[in-house]
Formats: C-alpha cells, structure tokens, sequence
C-alpha cells in the first residue's frame, strides 16, 4: 500500500505536466501546398494532441477527402504527428516532425511518411519562418518528396485578425511518374498563399486563397486530379478546445 502510494505521488507531477487539447473544423476544400485534398469538396476535421514532457508533442488529425483520385479514392486522411519545439531565445523558435500520413479506404497502398523541420522569429505581433518537409522515396508517392517554404504572419493591432502568407517549391525524384504525380502534378512547382483568420477565444474564421504554377496540360495520372490545382479561395471555421 505505501508503495503504491509512492509510486502515484512519482507519477503525478509527471501527469500534471501533459497538456491536451483538440479541435473541431470544417472547410469549404481541404488544401495543402496549394492543391486540393478533398476533390474540391466540403472537408470536416478533427484533432486532439498532447504536450508531454521534455518537449515532445503528440498528435493525431482527422480529415474528410471525400473520394479524392489523388489519394486513391480515401474517405479520410489520419495525420498522426510527433514532433517537438524549442524556444532558444531572442525571439527564435526551431520545431521538427515526424508524420504519418494514413489514408482510409484508400485503394492501392496510399500510406507515407515524412519529416520536417522548421525556424521561426517572433518580434511583437509578427512572426517569421522558414520550413523543410521531406518524404523519402516510397512507392505511394512514386518516390521522394521535397517542400521548401517560407511564411510570414502578423497580428493586426488591437483586432482580432491575423493575415499570413506563404510561398513554397515542391521538388523530388520520380520512380513511378503516376504516383509522383500525386503530390507534383505535372513535377515540380511552386505554391502561394495569403490569408486573414479572425480569432475570439476558442473560435476561429479564416479565409485562404491559394495558387500554384502548376501547368493547366498535367500528366495523364489517374492520381494528378488537374481540375483542383488552380488558384481558389477558401473558408475555415475551427472550435479549439
């Protein structure tokens, strides 16, 4: 009995430590690296992570893709996340990542992993940052996969809106041109976005537009999914809890 005792009395500060939150979304198209990833369709989401200690952040996102040829015809996206941050002072923050990208009732094996890190400088209300996610060669994504970024956000005084943008070039080898075609429709590109989110407390409304230099005449890849590549607008509505 004291053992037990003192076994909990170890455990709780250890416990108290871990901090979980989550969110609940919807969006009018699921968008990522300025391509959809819900044919052009309504996308609802989920999340929930944890912050655990020594700095290490679990997560795990639910995402609708409604059918999307791009990912083989999946119903949903889990993204399930570990990564860490590290504030080092003066401003600067270095975060990294490990991701699996986990595609249900997708067809022909769509599963992949990737890994990324990221720098941010935060001075006030605005923030700046530079981004690398890579994906070795695997063959859901007929090889391997690089996205370089930059992004910049500000918070606009004594309002509750914050605009952001961004811009980054996907690049990567090809060993099976469909399935690159999944992620670099056409091969390699550059994306763009600007965006104004407005943030009370827990809700969140924001509206994105994005754009690529994707080439109208893409590959004939059952997994390139031309028709929503193109610049569009998009909104989010989020509940954090």
């Amino acid at each position: 009995m004291i053992a037990a005792a003192g076994l909990c009395a170890l455990a709780s500060p250890a416990i108290a430590q871990v901090a979980v939150g989550g969110s609940v979304e919807i969006a009018t198209d699921e968008r990522r690296r300025g391509i959809s990833w819900s044919d052009g369709k309504v996308a609802p989401a989920a999340s929930v992570r944890a912050s655990v200690p020594f700095g290490l952040d679990l997560g795990v996102r639910a995402t609708g893709t409604r059918g999307d040829p791009r990912h083989g015809g999946a119903d949903a996206v889990f993204d399930v996340t570990g990564g860490f941050t590290r504030d080092i002072g003066g401003g600067l923050r270095l975060d990294g990542f490990v991701a699996g990208h986990l595609f249900a009732g997708a067809r022909g094996g769509m599963d992949y992993v990737e890994g990324g890190l990221g720098a941010s400088y935060a001075l006030g209300p605005a923030e700046l940052g530079v981004d690398a996610r890579y994906a070795p060669s695997q063959s859901a994504i007929g090889g391997d996969n690089l996205w370089i970024g930059a992004r910049a956000r500000v918070g606009v005084p004594a309002t509750p809106f914050t605009v952001n943008a961004s811009v980054g070039h996907s690049s990567g080898s090809v060993d099976d041109w469909q399935r690159a075609a999944r992620l670099r429709p056409g091969g390699n590109y550059t994306d763009w976005s600007l965006g104004v989110d407005h943030i009370t407390g827990p809700f969140s409304i924001g509206v994105l537009y994005t754009g690529t230099d994707i080439d109208d005449r893409v590959l004939a890849s059952p997994f390139a999914n031309p028709r929503h590549t193109s610049d569009k607008v998009t909104a989010r509505l989020a509940i954090s809890f």
